[in-house]
């Protein structure tokens, strides 16, 4: 969707809420998740597919200046929380697939689909460049959804080498908050040791052969699960996730290198260039 297009869209909304909604009310757009709704149980409001974010306000930019929500990480949650207005949503129980569209989305509202400039430092020649971003050549994944089941967040998967079957699911952005806590609280353990690979496959793996045993997963993902198995996993996951596509092509103005790589998903990404 174009700048143009949003603009429009926001001014018709805004001429509406005008005259029938109250003077705190905004203009709001729904925004379609890259999961079309179809992994959430249909008791809850997401398997709709779609959401409802209002624009951001001067209140969303003192979210984002927060000090304590910056220092304790909660900030980017904090934002969308108040950026949804559909009733019955909760931030913890979207698809990290679907809360990343979300964060895309609600920028592009806010300030339109040219993001930077971002400062990257090319790997070839270690020169800094200030690039910009075009969001809206962000495109989503195609999925065949008739392959799932609807309102089930479970798949089924052998590994191919030890042919242990497993049942797993797509992370939450709640499952996301649990694995970061347990990737900190195992670093003050172990401050050399990365635990972030076996402590997300412990977290999206449900059940082994048919078990839904937590001790036996741990074990399994501890002692048993061959590297090249856990990479077929992580391969076939991708295969399945929809998701928008982060990736945008990097350009060195210095060498003209490129290099493939996600957007920058952080705090400045809600603030423009002034």
């Amino acid at each position: 969707m174009s700048d143009e297009i949003i603009i429009q869209k926001l001014k018709q909304q805004h001429s509406t809420a005008s005259t029938t909604a109250s003077p705190t009310s905004y203009p709001a757009e729904t925004i379609e998740l890259p999961s079309k709704g179809y992994f959430y149980d249909e008791s809850s409001p997401l398997s709709k597919g779609s959401v409802e974010l209002k624009m951001m306000t001067a209140r969303e930019e003192d979210i984002l200046t927060n000090e304590n929500f910056i220092k304790n990480g909660t900030v980017l949650d904090k934002l969308l929380e108040s950026l949804i207005v559909t009733p019955g949503v909760r931030t913890q129980d979207l698809l990290m697939v679907d809360k990343n569209a979300l964060f895309v989305a609600a920028r592009r509202l806010a300030y339109g689909d040219k993001y930077g400039p971002v400062k990257i430092e090319c790997k070839k020649c270690n020169t800094e460049n200030k690039t910009y971003i075009d969001l809206s050549t962000l495109n989503e994944k195609e999925v065949d959804f008739n392959k799932f089941q609807k309102g089930s967040n479970e798949f089924e998967f052998e590994f191919p080498y030890c042919k242990r079957r497993i049942t797993f699911k797509l992370v939450t952005s709640g499952d996301q908050e649990s694995i970061d806590r347990d990737i900190k609280a195992m670093t003050k353990i172990k401050k050399q040791a990365s635990t972030e690979v076996t402590t997300r496959l412990k977290k999206l793996i449900v059940s082994i052969d048919g078990k839904p045993d937590i001790a036996a997963i741990n074990k399994f993902v501890d002692n048993e699960l061959l590297s090249k198995d856990s990479m077929a996993l992580r391969a076939y996951i991708k295969t399945i996730a929809p998701e928008l596509d982060m990736g945008f092509d990097f350009v060195c103005e210095h060498c003209g290198e490129v290099e493939r790589m996600d957007v920058p998903m952080t705090v400045q990404f809600f603030w423009p260039e002034s």
